[in-house]
C-alpha cells in the first residue's frame, strides 16, 4: 500500500445494535498505516453518530460495517440524511454481512447502490482493496451517483 500524502480523514463504525468489531478495526489499523486519520466509532452506531462525527471531523469518507445482516433494515435514508445535514458530497462505504439469507452479490451492491452507498464489499474484503478504491475516489472527486 502506498502512502495517502493527504491525511484524508475517515469515520468508521459498526451500525445498529451490531458489537462486531474485528473487522473494522482491522481496517481502521490498515487505513492509519495508509496514512488516513480515522475516527473509530465503534459499535452499535447511528446514522445519527456517524454524521454528527463526520460533520465534526470534516470526514471525506463514512465506512460502515455491518456483519449482523440487518443494514436493509439500518442503511436507508443514510444519504438523504447526509444531505440534509449538509455533507452530501461525502463518499459512504458499507461493507460485511448485508443480508441474512443468501443473495448473489451483485443484487447486494445494486440494492445498497440505489441507497446512495458508494461502495458495497462482501464479508472478508481485502484491506488493500478497500484502500485503493478509497484513494481512486478522493483523488479523482469521486462521489454518489
Amino acid at each position: 500500500m502506498s502512502e495517502n500524502k493527504s491525511g484524508s480523514m475517515i469515520v468508521t463504525g459498526v451500525i445498529g445494535e451490531d458489537v462486531h468489531i474485528v473487522g473494522i478495526r482491522i481496517l481502521e489499523y490498515a487505513l492509519g498505516e495508509a496514512g488516513f486519520r480515522v475516527t473509530p466509532l465503534g459499535s452499535q452506531v447511528s446514522q445519527k453518530e456517524f454524521i454528527d462525527a463526520a460533520l465534526e471531523t470534516n470526514a471525506d469518507a463514512i465506512m460502515v460495517s455491518s456483519l449482523s445482516g440487518h443494514a436493509e433494515a439500518l442503511v436507508p435514508g443514510f444519504r438523504e440524511k447526509c444531505v440534509e445535514a449538509g455533507i452530501d458530497n461525502i463518499l459512504i462505504y458499507l461493507g460485511g454481512y448485508l443480508l441474512v439469507g443468501e443473495m448473489n452479490w451483485k443484487d447486494v451492491e445494486s440494492k445498497f447502490s440505489k441507497l446512495g452507498i458508494d461502495r458495497v464489499y462482501p464479508p472478508g474484503v481485502s484491506p488493500t482493496r478497500v484502500i485503493e478504491d478509497l484513494k481512486a475516489d478522493i483523488s479523482s472527486g469521486r462521489k454518489n451517483g
